[in-house]
């Protein structure tokens, strides 16, 4: 099969041919139709980034896919050849403390799909039966692709009842403009995007966003404070991982409001942690991953539903052979691009 492998602890990858995965009793072969570019994965393209180290190279890589079922493994029950299934990245035990607390997502021994075990950006992946997430019928094929992303903008923002809030989404970053349809689709009574992108500010509006301000503005957070009002934003969705943009989130929020942390920093940040956070009440929420499959759920209901469209943010789709092209547009200091799509 053809798939996207890195080769060598440089910048870049290679498009080459590569065996078939052959499948434990446990899996599952997937034809791959889809798969879309990760953070993760352009960290091991780069060949860097907070908390990503590729295994022993060659290595196939590629976090976010789907397909279809083509071969089963003896112990995988509930599945038949040719269902549509979109892949559940994080690769939980099952039997620690977390697991069995309803906390898959930060299993002790979590294993990521395309970053500890090769992953999606070919022909076909090999998956635990447990890390698929069966599609009931074909009206989210086209997007099913973006299900990982979608549901971990959907853990981000419905952690909380938004109902009546005003939200900061600081960041649009593809997960950024999912985050901003959700809190939408929430009840949230404002939404503020937040980039310095004029191309994802414009996406962020598409996407729900009732305001979107340049963060690379001066006078950006007055801005935020005279969108929101005077008492701030009842919720930030940090989604950037930058220095200034935590800083700045921090200072928009109010009083006993709620700061997700999303975004991965590249460094260690300094923070007024008296002053910021315990003096003024703040709740501090990380967000790893998603809810399995909890936000899985949601997030069929939100599509489903129509509540959320996620197709404004998804910008690009190239084959697989150009894949050079996607990275490069990702990379580009312009950043006009939102989701960007492989096809093999």
């Amino acid at each position: 099969m053809k798939a996207i492998v890195k080769t060598s602890r440089t910048r870049g990858a290679s498009y080459r041919d590569v065996e078939v995965p052959v499948i434990n009793k446990d899996e599952l072969l997937i034809r791959v139709t889809a798969a879309s570019i990760s953070p993760a994965d352009l960290a091991i393209y780069n060949s860097g980034g907070p908390g990503f180290a590729t295994p022993t190279l060659p290595f196939v890589f590629g976090q976010e896919f789907c397909g279809e079922v083509v071969e089963i493994g003896s112990l995988a029950k509930g599945f038949d050849k040719g269902d549509f299934v979109s892949v559940e990245s994080h690769i939980f035990c099952g039997v620690c403390g977390q697991c069995r607390n309803d906390q898959r997502h930060i299993c002790q021994n979590l294993r990521v799909i395309g970053q500890d075990v090769p992953g999606g950006l070919a022909e076909y992946a090999a998956i635990p039966a447990r890390c698929a997430w069966k599609h009931t019928d074909d009206s989210l094929k086209d997007i099913g692709a973006v299900m990982v992303p979608f549901g971990s903008s959907v853990h981000a923002v419905l952690a909380e009842d938004l109902v009546g809030r005003a939200v900061l989404i600081s960041g649009c970053t593809p997960q950024g403009l999912f985050a901003a349809g959700i809190a939408r689709a929430g009840g949230a009574k404002r939404v503020i995007a937040l980039d310095a992108s004029a191309y994802r500010r414009k996406l962020a509006l598409k996407m729900g966003a009732d305001t979107a301000i340049d963060s690379s503005a001066p006078d950006c957070l007055a801005k935020v404070m005279r969108a929101s009002g005077p008492e701030g934003v009842d919720a930030v969705i940090e989604m950037s991982g930058h220095a200034k943009a935590v800083s700045l989130g921090l200072k928009a929020l109010r009083p006993g409001g709620r700061f997700v942390a999303f975004g991965l920093p590249v460094t260690n940040l300094s923070l007024d942690y008296a002053g910021d956070i315990v003096k003024r009440g703040l709740r501090l929420e990380g967000i790893a991953g998603r809810e399995i499959f909890r936000s899985w759920y949601k997030m069929e209901s939100l599509l489903k539903s129509g509540a959320v469209n996620p197709r404004p943010a998804i910008t690009h789709t190239f084959p697989m052979k150009d894949f050079k092209k996607a990275f490069a547009l990702i990379n580009s200091k312009e950043q006009k691009c939102g989701k960007v799509i492989l096809t093999p």
